[in-house]
């Protein structure tokens, strides 16, 4: 076991963490831990653009953009919350062009900007250009920009690094973390005065998923086992536009650019159900649109998947807006864009829930809003809450450099007056006894069946529509699967890159996440958002206007509701 000393640890190495590490870059002794090397995170997978309101192309305003934001999310959104995610987002793109991030201009050299789902003007009249965008690959421009700032800043980074556990002292303060080189085998103690987790969501543990194989959610999983809360973990989004069986997404900005959902009559069905909006509707609704249709039969050929049709667009605007995403129709489903529409269906793609925390980053003890002194997250894998209980498309790389940006300021300020705390005996230890259990069993269960039959049972039971019997069934089946963990073997005994072990580790993980998320939609006895339920298709204020937050104690789940932050726009009806 090796031992460091920093002043912060910084785990995850997508867009969160690194806007993180660029404000506390030369300020501060910090780490930043990854999985994998830092330019594969998932932010990198972003296609369709950053929101805010610039008005480069059209009259906008960050007012506009925070009540987009609120309503999108079904009114489950702090406001508070959304009102710094919009103001802020215009110096934040502004920061990253200055960085160098190669944005697609508009003739008089302005940063271009696009539509995109439930984006208006003028509070709901209309669709309007805010996606600022780097063709349709702007995640990778993103990390790309911020990986390379982090470099020149000299950054120290610590590369395929498995994170284990996270470190509480007896006074209930982070200070640290444990993990695992997966080149070695070798372990290790970060000793820190503060720990970011921005290691992203859990969407692998669905089997239709745009998800990368790490998003497997463990920096959530992790602090969650030792007694820290997680919020809103019903709420996941299904985006509406994945390759049909695969998963692979196919942006919104293809939608954005003024493509069009297609049933197997041809028909542009999206208006009859938003007759604003259209096809530019929310992705909650956008992929319930999707499951009526394929419902009354008039999927593809009977099937469960409809079409994306970009071919009356013209060729030059798919090559010089969209060709990511079109060359991905190419080489996975053998389909020509410019000729042919294109076979979609919704896949899991976000986590609105997550780690709950305040305003500046820091993680909450509780639903009263206690803080955990030291214990930072932003990103996907926390909950601020600016997507309540449905994140419009754009808005993720927004909260990454956002509120990556202001936790990493009063990160900054925190490790600057504090001491490092005392850490707890043999701080490795429960790490080791979980690994060597895993490696001594000579058989067992094997996790890749396990994690088989839980992707294949959110899909089914807790994907875009839910009832109480569903979600039970697959509780009783996570509650099994849970059971048969405890007995999981590995083939691969060896310390180098023993991806079997890691494997079962993050199986582990998406079973405790699943429970949690299951628990949460079972409670939550109405339809908001990406949350729709058959047997409760009406939205409660009365009861249900408030974050849920789930704890582990000792062997039970305590369940209990956090109020939503109402500031500016009194909840209503969601109509596009």
């Amino acid at each position: 076991m090796s031992y460091h000393r920093y002043d912060a640890v910084i785990v995850g190495a997508g867009g969160a963490g690194l806007m993180t590490a660029i404000q506390m870059a030369g300020k501060a002794n910090i780490a930043v831990v990854s999985k994998l090397y830092p330019p594969r995170s998932h932010t990198g997978a972003a296609q369709g653009g950053v929101a805010a309101a610039l008005g480069n192309t059209e009259e906008d305003h960050w007012e506009w953009h925070m009540f987009d934001t609120v309503k999108g999310g079904d009114y489950l959104v702090d406001q508070d919350a959304a009102a710094i995610l919009a103001r802020d987002a215009i110096d934040a793109v502004y920061e990253l062009e200055h960085m160098g991030l190669p944005f697609n201009r508009t003739p008089d050299g302005l940063i271009d900007q696009r539509r995109f789902g439930g984006h208006s003007r003028n509070f709901g009249e209309g669709p309007v250009r805010r996606a600022c965008y780097a063709a349709d690959r702007t995640g990778h421009m993103i990390i790309q920009t911020l990986y390379q700032q982090g470099i020149k800043h000299n950054v120290t980074f610590r590369d395929e690094e498995f994170l284990l556990d996270v470190l509480f002292s007896e006074n209930g303060e982070c200070c640290g973390v444990v993990t695992r080189e997966l080149t070695t085998g070798e372990y290790h103690v970060l000793h820190a005065k503060a720990v970011m987790i921005a290691t992203g969501g859990f969407g692998r543990m669905f089997k239709i998923t745009s998800n990368a194989m790490a998003g497997t959610g463990d920096g959530v999983a992790i602090p969650y086992r030792r007694g820290v809360p997680v919020m809103d973990m019903e709420f996941y989004q299904f985006h509406p536009t994945g390759l049909y069986k695969l998963g692979i997404l196919l942006s919104e900005a293809a939608r954005g650019e003024g493509g069009i959902l297609r049933n197997n009559e041809g028909e542009a069905f999206a208006a009859r159900y938003a007759p604003t909006m259209k096809d530019l509707a929310p992705r909650d609704m956008v992929s319930r649109f999707i499951y009526e249709e394929v419902k009354a039969g008039r999927g593809i050929d009977g099937k469960d998947y409809v079409h994306l049709d970009l071919t009356h667009l013209p060729p030059e605007v798919i090559d010089a807006k969209l060709p990511d995403i079109t060359d991905f129709a190419r080489t996975y489903l053998n389909v020509e864009p410019k000729t042919q529409p294109v076979p979609i269906q919704p896949t899991a793609h976000y986590a609105m829930g997550g780690l709950p925390t305040d305003l500046d980053g820091r993680v909450l003890a509780d639903a009263s809003g206690n803080v955990i002194p030291g214990l930072y997250a932003a990103g996907e894998s926390a909950c601020v809450s600016v997507h309540g209980a449905n994140r419009l498309g754009t808005n993720s790389l927004v909260d990454l450099i956002v509120f990556g940006r202001r936790a990493g300021r009063h990160m900054l300020k925190f490790v600057d007056d504090t001491s490092h705390p005392t850490m707890p005996a043999n701080p490795d230890r429960p790490a080791r006894e979980e690994i060597d259990e895993i490696v001594a069993r000579p058989s067992g269960e094997n996790a890749a069946e396990i994690r088989e039959r839980l992707q294949d049972v959110m899909m089914d039971k807790v994907s875009v529509v839910r009832n109480a019997g569903g979600m039970n069934e697959a509780l009783a089946e996570v509650e099994s699967l849970r059971n048969a963990y405890k007995n999981v073997a590995i083939q691969d005994k060896g310390n180098i890159f023993n991806t079997d072990l890691t494997e079962a580790l993050e199986c582990g993980y998406m079973l405790d996440l699943a429970e949690a998320l299951i628990i949460g939609a079972l409670a939550r006895e109405e339809s908001r958002g990406a949350h729709y339920r058959t047997d409760f298709e009406k939205r409660d204020d009365s009861n249900w206007l408030a974050h849920t937050v789930v704890k582990m104690k000792g062997d039970k789940l305590e369940l209990t509701k956090k109020p939503v932050t109402v500031t500016t726009f009194e909840p209503k009806e969601r109509v596009y």
